[in-house]
């Protein structure tokens, strides 16, 4: 059976898919298996999830994998939410997706502080790689996290929280799948609230670097879209968080003027748009959550795509970079440097900001950040190429990689950037001694 990642530049192949129905199957499964990786939604662009894998000369990556290892869908693996409104959390299963899990927590009037763009990644692979939504006041989606419960390689059910495990909790978060199967996630919760998302079209790069603390700080969440061309940010999307939030999505409501809402028309140069836009040019905004200031829940516009869409073909590869806040201006303006290699190749550039957390392999561990993200056009050679011309721009910015994007940076280079990252190659030896859930990828980026 092979499988393929979302984005199909890798091919999962050789090692057998489980898909346990109880933890007792899954733990059976484990115990007997030499080496072991979890397949959540397969939206990492690299091989993090890869028994093994080998680059071939057209990019793709194909996983010669081991016979004797397995990997593991928690699909089938349900069982019911968890809510415990006196402490403030919701337990949910690993392999739940945020579409479904946002889905259910608005219906029972509560709500995750942030999501994701997409909503179509699992809860456990999202948080096991730092993935993270946008807002100054906003952490990573894995800082919602307050304890776990993971199969480890001796088959055993080990269960961690933040109150009683401090500083190993911490390292046990974003951890790439090297501790053992999440099979159940704790996350903090708080009442469901309503949001209105507005759009501004054709932002002044000089603009957004004389201005740019007061531009992220424009709302609850705030996400900035160039392409690098003609010294302009295609749009910039504000989703302002108004109130308790009701039922709904807010389709077929009416659309409201920014006045309306107590905003401009007119934004640092920037003009609201006049209907809904998708960030990439020609495309269509079908599918995207609702703009226009038209009122919805939490889940219906902190996410840029509806949970029942599909959100793009898959024809797309993807890399982002993290830089401390500090030196947001700087690092943005050295890969603007960069416009004449991206023209043509580019889809779009997402910037966002995250807050601070102290999780040990969080690109925002110890500083807040800046995520300058990159959708490519699938042309592996040309990416691959491209790259390291944008590391090097940001090599003096103390650069951090997505941990489930492309990247070209050195393992040394990655190594460093981490200042626990002894501790937690500490952590994962005393948990897996003989290296059950290593892999290429940690083996390279974290032992190598």
């Amino acid at each position: 059976m092979t499988l393929r990642n979302w984005s199909e530049n890798i091919r999962f192949a050789s090692a057998p898919v489980h898909e346990p129905r109880s933890v007792e199957e899954l733990q059976e499964i484990v115990r007997a298996s030499r080496k072991v990786r979890v397949l959540g939604a397969r939206h990492s662009f690299n091989d993090a999830a890869a028994i093994d894998a080998q680059v071939d000369v057209d990019g793709t990556q194909e996983v010669h994998g081991d016979p004797s290892g397995a990997y593991i869908s928690l699909e089938q693996l349900n069982a019911p939410l968890e809510f415990d409104h006196v402490r403030g959390t919701v337990t949910c299963n690993g392999g739940i997706t945020y579409g479904e899990l946002c889905t259910l927590m608005h219906s029972e009037g509560v709500a995750l502080h942030n999501t994701a763009s997409l909503p179509h990644i699992t809860v456990a692979g999202a948080c096991s790689t730092g993935t993270h939504g946008s807002g100054d006041g906003n952490g990573n989606l894995s800082t919602a996290v307050v304890g776990l419960d993971l199969v480890t390689a001796d088959g055993e059910l080990k269960s961690l929280t933040l109150a009683e495990d401090g500083e190993v909790f911490e390292g046990s978060v974003v951890a790439l799948g090297g501790l053992g199967v999440v099979t159940r996630m704790t996350l903090a919760m708080e009442p469901a609230f309503s949001m209105q998302q507005y759009v501004y079209e054709d932002l002044p790069a000089t603009e957004l670097y004389e201005n740019f603390d007061e531009i992220m700080s424009g709302a609850y969440s705030v996400s900035l879209f160039p392409d690098w061309q003609d010294g302009m940010v295609n749009q910039v999307w504000f989703k302002h968080r108004t109130g308790p939030s009701g039922k709904g999505n807010g389709q077929g409501a009416t659309e409201l003027n920014p006045v309306d809402l107590g905003l401009p028309l007119e934004v640092y140069g920037a003009r609201a748009a006049s209907t809904h836009v998708h960030p990439v040019p020609d495309l269509s905004a079908e599918g995207l959550t609702l703009q226009m200031g038209i009122p919805g829940a939490w889940h219906d516009r902190l996410h840029h795509f509806q949970i029942d869409s599909t959100p793009a073909s898959g024809d797309e590869l993807q890399t982002e970079y993290f830089v401390p806040r500090a030196h947001a201006v700087p690092a943005l303006q050295a890969v603007e440097g960069l416009r004449e290699n991206f023209r043509s190749m580019l889809w779009i550039s997402e910037i966002r900001s995250v807050a601070a957390d102290r999780l040990w392999l969080s690109q925002s561990y110890g500083t807040p950040t800046i995520g300058i993200h990159f959708s490519w056009r699938k042309n592996w050679p040309v990416v691959r190429e491209v790259m390291p011309l944008v590391e090097e721009a940001l090599a003096p910015y103390e650069v951090r990689p997505h941990w489930g994007k492309l990247f070209s940076m050195s393992p040394k280079e990655v190594q460093a950037a981490y200042p626990r990252m002894e501790d937690f190659r500490k952590l994962q030896q005393s948990t897996d001694p003989e290296g059950k859930f290593r892999n290429g990828y940690l083996d390279r980026f974290v032992f190598g």
